[in-house]
């Protein structure tokens, strides 16, 4: 097992190190990002109406919020797997649900602003790194059957 350890102690310390930066990120939310959705999906918000914000400023605040989580993301799946192909679907994905999230936030806003968790459930997937644990166990299990 210890060699196995010193084998891999780059994917472990990458492991690590970015599930360290996830971690800043989340705990530095509130002084590294503009979102009035923060303190409002900390309160009973399901009767409330949405915030007052500045869109410009939320969006940018967002959009940079996706994109250091989803470079982490790939710097994760790359050292994990170790495969550019894997790298380049998982680039796509993420671009492909940037702009799909992005524009469902964008109407949820302006359209229905009685689709309170609608948006929370959007923003939770735009702030948040879920995909990595939706990609992680789907690429380890398509290279075990391609071992097969």
């Amino acid at each position: 097992m210890l060699d196995n350890i010193k084998e891999h102690k780059l994917k472990i310390l990458v492991t690590i190190l970015v599930v360290f930066c996830f971690g800043v990120i989340r705990a530095f939310e509130d002084q590294l990002f503009y979102d009035p959705f923060l303190v409002y999906f900390k309160r009973d918000f399901k009767n409330l109406p949405f915030p007052e914000a500045d869109h410009l400023k939320l969006f940018l605040g967002l959009f940079l919020r996706y994109i250091l989580n989803s470079i982490l993301s790939l710097a994760l799946i790359y050292a994990l797997f170790q495969d550019k192909e894997i790298l380049k679907f998982s680039t796509f994905m993420y671009a492909f649900f940037l702009v799909l999230l992005f524009v469902m936030f964008y109407v949820i806003i302006e359209c229905f602003p009685d689709a309170n968790w609608l948006l929370f459930y959007v923003r939770r997937f735009i702030i948040q790194p879920i995909f990595i644990l939706l990609f992680i166990p789907a690429f380890y299990y398509q290279q075990q059957n391609l071992k097969k």
